[in-house]
């Protein structure tokens, strides 16, 4: 550990030797110290350890061996409400939230407000919603009904309930996994507000993030986890952000990327006249085989709802998909009809829609791939298990072995799983919503390098993407979307930065010409830069 790091001995909380073992080690002899108004910030490749450390500090999973204190007591919580009520909670990737009942009811689920002196008494609605408006306001949710049931708010407006739910009582430590994935750039810059007011009240915070320049606004030091090992502990101004990635992976990664020589063929997907309401209007392109095509735009233009009608999860209005060699309309009136026609989606929301995060790893991959699995309408177990060591050899997943939950992988395995099991079908066209979200630096170069190898195969690849950066770095050309319409066609030869946000804007322009959203030098433009 380096010698800048804090004494224990005035430490709010202090980890020693912590480890931890499933089938094998993923967690060894770890010891961190954390102090009262500081930001640590815990970083490492997918699979390095971060998420089990966290869940152990949090009281959600039980160390093998080693020892933790709280405020110079010895802590050892059973359970995550038992953390809780000594002041330690932890924002999860995994929303801790009931769909069915409200914001309020959500927010203060174990701390109902009650009339009169009893506490059986009747819930006090009026007070309810008093206490939820102010918790609400903190996290930037003034603008919505503290009455609305939860499973009726975008996957963001979630996450920012989560957080705000552990913003209210007395907390001595704080910890976020990945809190900002499915945020918007003015939902992190509210985050970030609240992440500095906590750390003047004397809150420790652990802050969990593959996205390096939030660390650097967050954290004072930075701790950095490789293969279940604690590598460094240093101050973040020490730091660049090629050395952390060094760190992270144990080797250097340069600027630029070659995804091999690729043949650029004839046209394998085409869109004419897509249209859905005012989500996806009027939308045209087609993608060539070996080519990866990226679609680009801030949030809200429309971007997944055009993958979803491609793909026939939403109906659409209007328009034509054709496919195939030689090109031919055909009809999706469903995923399924979809998938029949060689079209696969690897979904941005892999939780929710691409994986049954309590089965197998084998169990996820072989479906959709049942004729490659089962004799008769019956699973075999050897082809199952066959299939999925050559999608977890092929990707390089981290996994005990191919019996293993899916839940209990971390998130860019998770995602990896979720593309081998389409890449165990003979799909021709594959379009991938933000396919590396929530992904590591360096779990991020493997999908580039795995999109390369697909393009090599003559497949048309389509990319969807908030990281403008990315989809300049892998593709070769990119289409922008803004207010449900292609406002934008560039080829890697003609498009800069600047002319691509234009494009992305270019449907928030009102009639003097002047953007009637915000410009691109705000926190929404900087989700594209």
């Amino acid at each position: 550990m380096d010698s800048t790091d804090h004494d224990e001995s005035n430490a709010v909380l202090s980890v020693s030797g912590i480890g931890k073992i499933y089938a094998e080690p993923v967690l060894a002899d770890v010891t961190l110290a954390l102090h009262a108004g500081e930001a640590l910030a815990l970083t490492g490749e997918n699979g390095a350890g971060k998420s089990t450390l966290s869940k152990i500090i949090g009281g959600l999973v039980a160390p093998s061996a080693g020892a933790m204190r709280l405020a110079g007591s010895d802590y050892a919580p059973k359970s995550r409400h038992e953390a809780e009520a000594l002041g330690v909670r932890m924002v999860m990737q995994e929303l801790n939230l009931l769909p069915t009942l409200t914001v309020a009811e959500n927010l203060f689920f174990d701390r109902l407000p009650r009339r009169g002196p009893h506490a059986l008494g009747w819930i006090d609605r009026a007070r309810l919603r008093e206490d939820a408006r102010a918790a609400m306001a903190r996290v930037g949710l003034d603008a919505i009904d503290p009455g609305t049931p939860v499973g009726a708010l975008g996957i963001g407006h979630q996450q920012m309930v989560e957080i705000a739910r552990n913003l209210i009582n007395d907390t001595r430590v704080l910890i976020f996994d990945e809190p900002t994935a499915m945020l918007t750039a003015r939902e992190v810059d509210l985050l970030f507000e609240q992440i500095d007011r906590l750390k003047a009240r004397g809150v420790a915070i652990v802050y969990i993030s593959h996205r390096l320049e939030e660390l650097a606004r967050v954290a004072e030091r930075v701790a950095v986890l490789r293969d279940g090992r604690l590598v460094t502990v240093d101050p973040m101004r020490n730091l660049t952000s090629e050395r952390l990635v060094t760190l992270m992976v144990g080797r250097e990664l340069g600027e630029r990327i070659d995804l091999g020589e690729r043949r650029i063929g004839a046209p394998l997907l085409k869109v004419e006249g897509l249209t859905r309401g005012t989500a996806v209007r009027d939308v045209s392109f087609e993608v060539r085989e070996g080519e990866i095509f990226g679609v680009s735009g801030l949030i809200g233009a429309g971007r997944t709802e055009l993958m979803r009608l491609i793909y026939g999860a939403d109906p659409a209005d209007r328009g034509t998909v054709s496919v195939g060699r030689p090109l031919a309309p055909v009809r999706i009136g469903s995923p399924a009809d979809a998938v029949r026609q060689g079209i696969a989606l690897i979904t941005e929301d892999r939780k929710g829609e691409g994986l049954l995060l309590p089965l197998s790893i084998a169990a996820n991959v072989s479906l959709g791939n049942m004729g490659s699995v089962a004799r008769w309408g019956i699973v075999e177990g050897r082809r199952e298990q066959r299939l999925a060591r050559k999608q977890m050899d092929a990707l390089r997943v981290r996994a005990h072995g191919p019996w293993q939950s899916v839940g209990e992988l971390s998130g860019g395995n998770q995602q990896k799983i979720v593309i081998g099991r389409w890449l165990a079908r003979d799909a021709d066209v594959l379009l991938f919503d933000e396919p590396t979200r929530g992904i590591d630096v360096g779990a991020k170069f493997d999908i580039y390098m795995l999109l390369g190898s697909l393009a090599r195969e003559g497949r048309a690849i389509v990319v969807v993407s908030s990281d403008l950066r990315e989809l300049m770095l892998i593709c070769d050309r990119i289409g922008v979307m803004s207010a449900g319409r292609l406002t934008g066609m560039f080829d890697r030869s003609e498009w800069t930065q600047d002319a691509l946000l234009a494009a992305a804007f270019a449907g928030h322009m009102n009639g003097s010409g002047r953007h009637a959203a915000a410009p691109p030098h705000s926190p929404d433009a900087r989700s594209l830069s």
